[in-house]
């Protein structure tokens, strides 16, 4: 499903891959530039209730579609992870949160995406009403001990992450 680069964005010519620094790059002879090919960033939001049950999302959309996952998804060009995860658990979940903690980060390379560093956060619940929104299908609260299967290996790391912690 990912795209693979073909062409420079800059000038337009066709990229090649050349060995450099021990790995494939693709490299514009053109510019004479390599472009590198990084992981996008993306968010993951942990957020417990008063009963200490984890909020998850049904996703209403592929990848992962009907699964249940944590609220989070893409950084902004124009934002921080911390207002990315903020702003990811709003629009899914209408629920008003405040980082409190960095848990974890950790790689996953998406079948759908491609490389993806996630950015686990702790959240505390400031405000807002719980409500499915934005591509989530639903939105809701599970005791730890009886959470559903997750949709992503890395929110299932996040998870078990915190979940040593308490």
């Amino acid at each position: 499903m990912r795209a693979q680069k073909r062409f420079c964005h800059l000038c337009g010519e066709k990229l090649e891959r050349i060995s450099r620094d021990n790995r494939t790059r693709l490299y514009c002879g053109e510019c004479d530039r390599i472009l590198y090919e990084n992981p996008l960033p993306a968010t993951a939001a942990v957020v417990l209730n008063h009963d200490n049950h984890l909020l998850l999302v049904k996703r209403g959309m592929e990848p992962g579609k009907g699964e249940w996952c944590l609220p989070g998804g893409f950084v902004e060009l124009d934002e921080t992870p911390d207002e990315g995860v903020v702003r990811e658990l709003a629009e899914e979940t209408g629920l008003i949160g405040e980082v409190e903690r960095l848990i974890d980060c950790v790689y996953e390379d998406s079948p759908f995406y491609g490389p993806l560093i996630i950015i686990g956060y702790q959240i505390s619940h400031q405000g807002g009403d719980l409500r499915a929104g934005d591509d989530a299908a639903e939105a809701r609260y599970f005791p730890v001990a009886g959470l559903p299967q997750i949709a992503f290996d890395s929110h299932q790391a996040i998870i078990d992450k915190i979940a040593t912690k308490r």
